[in-house]
């Protein structure tokens, strides 16, 4: 049985070390021109195609970058994009927030000569994912909460790690961290967006659905509905309203269902912590017979395209996912080249307010 020539097999056929058949393949005028027609002689004979493991191993460098997420795929996101939402079909409508991190980080990623390797998932343990992706990666990015900071602040020692999303965790502060950080101004998007309703269109009871997960984003961008709120003279609680375990569609409809249930004044104005929740709050305001914003507005955040596609158009914050995923490879690739600031960087992108047909507008 034969087997692929390796680099090992170039280096001892033709004499020379490990390292000297990598510069001949990544830099090859640094060689002598006789030691190097030697090494590529030997790989002709060999049949020897070198990869890009084989090319890093002088270097340490693999020529690829990681992004590490949890995999929260929405079933009903997919389902409307093959099925064509709104009067054309898209075919970017299940491009989720996710989809649009990794859009970003793989053109910047190209252009700068390296590869992505995406890493998602949520059943075989985060910590066995992380460390699987930082043995085969140069550098990596990963959503807030995915693993543990101090986990990362270990792998940050010997490899450069970008965090995206959420503020930092509580007594980061007050202890080395070398993790550099890309988040959007949650808040400051979502009190916009609060305030829009509240002002611009005379609402006042309004409902807040949030996820149940210790979500930094999320806890954020409550905290600006809050802040609206109360510089409106509205009482709030110190909670959502509702909580769910998953912000997909499925867990938005029943949120909504849970809402309209409760005795009561039925509220003006639905205010969703993501897109999914709010388009599956608009299909179970259709099913009980309610209009959209007639009887009931509906907001939601992130600016996915399904929004945009759904009836009425949706109304929410736009955040910048694709940015976000080209600034995580602009940081990685600094830190890389021995550039940048020695002290972790924290970045936070601006979000704009999209005013649709869902609030009126």
């Amino acid at each position: 049985m034969t087997t692929t020539p390796t680099v090992y097999d170039v280096a001892e056929r033709s004499g020379v070390s490990i390292a000297t058949v990598s510069r001949v393949y990544r830099n090859p005028d640094s060689v002598r021109a006789q030691t190097r027609e030697k090494v590529l002689a030997a790989a002709r004979e060999l049949g020897y195609v070198p990869s890009g493991n084989a090319r890093g191993l002088a270097s340490r460098s693999t020529g690829v970058l990681g992004l590490c997420f949890p995999d929260y795929s929405d079933p009903d996101a997919e389902s409307e994009a093959e099925a064509g939402v709104g009067d054309e079909p898209d075919d970017n409508a299940a491009m989720l927030y996710s989809d649009q991190i990794i859009r970003g980080m793989e053109r910047a990623a190209r252009r700068h000569g390296y590869a992505l390797l995406i890493a998602a998932s949520l059943k075989s343990g985060p910590e066995t994912l992380v460390a699987k992706v930082a043995g085969r990666v140069d550098g990596f990015a990963v959503l807030a909460r995915t693993v543990p900071t101090e986990e990362l602040e270990v792998i940050s020692r010997r490899q450069p790690v970008v965090m995206l999303a959420g503020p930092r965790e509580p007594g980061e502060q007050d202890r080395p961290v070398r993790l550099d950080h890309i988040q959007v101004a949650n808040a400051d998007g979502q009190r916009e967006l609060t305030r829009h309703l509240i002002e611009d269109h005379g609402l006042r009871r309004l409902a807040y659905v949030g996820s149940a997960e210790d979500s930094p984003d999320v806890e954020a961008r409550f905290h600006g509905y809050t802040d609206a709120c109360r510089a409106a003279g509205i009482d709030m609680a110190d909670a959502p309203d509702v909580r769910v375990g998953m912000m997909t569609q499925a867990e938005g409809a029943r949120a909504t269902d849970t809402l309209l249930d409760r005795p009561g004044e039925r509220p003006e104005a639905l205010l969703f912590a993501n897109d999914q929740m709010a388009v599956g709050a608009l299909h179970t305001l259709e099913r009980r017979g309610l209009r959209v914003p007639q009887d009931v507005t509906v907001t939601g955040f992130d600016g996915i395209p399904l929004g945009r596609m759904a009836r009425p158009a949706l109304t929410t914050v736009r955040q910048p996912m694709r940015r976000m995923g080209e600034e995580a490879v602009e940081l990685l690739v600094r830190r890389l080249g021995g550039q940048g600031n020695k002290e972790p960087e924290s970045l936070t992108l601006p979000v704009s307010l999209v005013r649709r047909a869902s609030c009126g507008c």
